[in-house]
């Protein structure tokens, strides 16, 4: 099965995402939410395969039968830290890194970027909120 990774980019107010190299010809596409986005990738991926077999293009044979999974490739921290927000607010990941709050709201809207260090405090902070969420037991 083939992986066809999906570029992901807050833009302003909303989520915008263009297909991997290995999916021919230029795609973009946006959604105000990261679920929405998830499901507008499908459609306009296929609607996009469709085009091409109807207009005789080459189309890989993992593509035209539909045998690959997506990988969700987010390009800087904003889009993560708003990926994120559906499943840990700003307060817990603040919590998690030591990171001010605010300092995060700041990289959440792209007001300011966080330097590689911060980066990896945010990336090993959320990690840690899923460690502990995965170690609940009943």
């Amino acid at each position: 099965m083939e992986k066809v990774r999906v570029d992901v980019q807050w833009c302003d107010k909303n989520f915008g995402a263009s297909f991997g190299e290995n999916v021919p010809g230029a795609v973009v596409f946006t959604a105000d939410t990261f679920d929405a986005l998830q499901r507008v990738a499908k459609e306009t991926l296929d609607f996009h395969v469709e085009g091409m077999l109807e207009d005789g293009d080459e189309v890989p044979q993992w593509l035209a039968n539909g045998d690959y999974t997506f990988e969700y490739n987010y390009l800087d921290i904003a889009t993560m830290l708003r990926v994120c927000e559906a499943y840990a607010s700003l307060a817990a990941i603040s919590r998690a890194t030591g990171i001010n709050q605010n300092q995060l709201s700041h990289y959440a809207t792209g007001l300011k970027r966080p330097r590689p260090a911060q980066r990896k405090r945010i990336v090993d902070g959320i990690h840690h909120i899923g460690e502990q969420l995965l170690a609940v037991g009943m």
